[in-house]
């Protein structure tokens, strides 16, 4: 979940009719105690991407090929999780396992070339209060952000839902001087995009872009991969096939690759052969799709375009 010179981006035409940096892992209290580094206007022609999960490793799945494809091309891409993830595993918790999280979260950047921010909210009790969402105002202002990723407020896990709310109620904010008036404010609201999800209720995923990712999906599995206490411990534990887990470390990618690196789903299939061709649509095999957010800049057509230059 080959070259680059041959990689393919799609979008839903109809929908529009209206070197890397280097890879950090701050608190949240470090975010806003100490200066972060903040991106200059993307008048270089490079974009500033940033993305966000509720916990370290959901940026990776949704996103992780696209940003090594960002990266690739010399573009400014930062993860953050929005929670520490002190509580995801099975035997381990606390301030041991959020370090231990952070440093994972930490390497993953380092493996594809992009920034990775955590957070410290505690993970399983995230709430879409005023100072995570200033958090979250202040995270896209430093990054001067051109594209913003995250998920849809659709979601069995809390975290994830409110990670989409406290993303839409951001996405006015970030152009208001008043709000979180210790960080800049934007003078262009960027452009908000939901990753893709399954949930059907109340109302299903539309991919109005998918980015083909076959020629990054070894790099996304190796992002993957530096998350050892999510992807060969907790998650197999909490699906009851812990024991599934290979033990050598080749073995382990490959199984990775089979459990966590899926077919695209129907509705984004026909999105890659609407825009690429049936042939070279249906023959792709990894792909990560995304939907427009009504609430930032509605991009057009060209817009689209410069934001996924693939």
């Amino acid at each position: 979940m080959k070259h680059l010179a041959t990689s393919t981006i799609v979008f839903a035409i109809a929908l529009f009719a209206s070197g890397a940096p280097g890879v950090t892992a701050r608190s949240a209290d470090d975010a806003q105690a100490a200066p972060q580094r903040t991106q200059p206007p993307s008048s270089d022609g490079k974009l500033n991407i940033i993305a966000f999960g509720a916990h370290p490793d959901d940026c990776d799945q949704r996103a992780g090929g696209t940003a090594a494809k960002y990266a690739a091309l010399g573009h400014r891409v930062r993860f953050v999780s929005v929670t520490n993830g002190d509580a995801g595993h099975q035997t381990e918790g606390g301030g041991a396992l959020a370090a231990r999280r952070r440093a994972e979260a930490q390497e993953a950047g380092r493996r594809i070339g992009i920034e990775y921010v955590v957070l410290d909210n505690h993970d399983g009790e995230l709430l879409p209060t005023l100072h995570v969402r200033e958090q979250i105002i202040r995270q896209i202002r430093q990054w001067k952000a051109d594209l913003v990723l995250a998920p849809r407020p659709n979601d069995y896990h809390p975290d994830h839902r409110y990670t989409g709310v406290l993303l839409q109620d951001a996405a006015y904010m970030v152009v208001v001087p008043n709000i979180a008036p210790d960080t800049p404010a934007l003078r262009k609201n960027p452009v908000f995009m939901y990753f893709e999800d399954g949930f059907q209720r109340p109302n299903p995923f539309r991919p109005d872009v998918a980015v083909s990712i076959d020629e990054v999906i070894e790099k996304k599995i190796d992002m993957l991969d530096a998350h050892v206490s999510q992807m060969y411990e907790w998650l197999p534990w909490v699906a009851d096939a812990l024991e599934k887990v290979p033990k050598d470390a080749a073995a382990r990618k490959r199984w990775l690759r089979e459990t966590r690196a899926g077919q695209p789903a129907p509705a984004v299939r026909a999105t890659l052969t609407k825009w690429y061709g049936p042939e070279k649509g249906n023959a792709v095999r990894y792909a990560e799709a995304f939907e427009i957010c009504e609430y930032g800049t509605r991009p057009d057509e060209a817009m689209i375009r410069k934001l996924f230059p693939f």
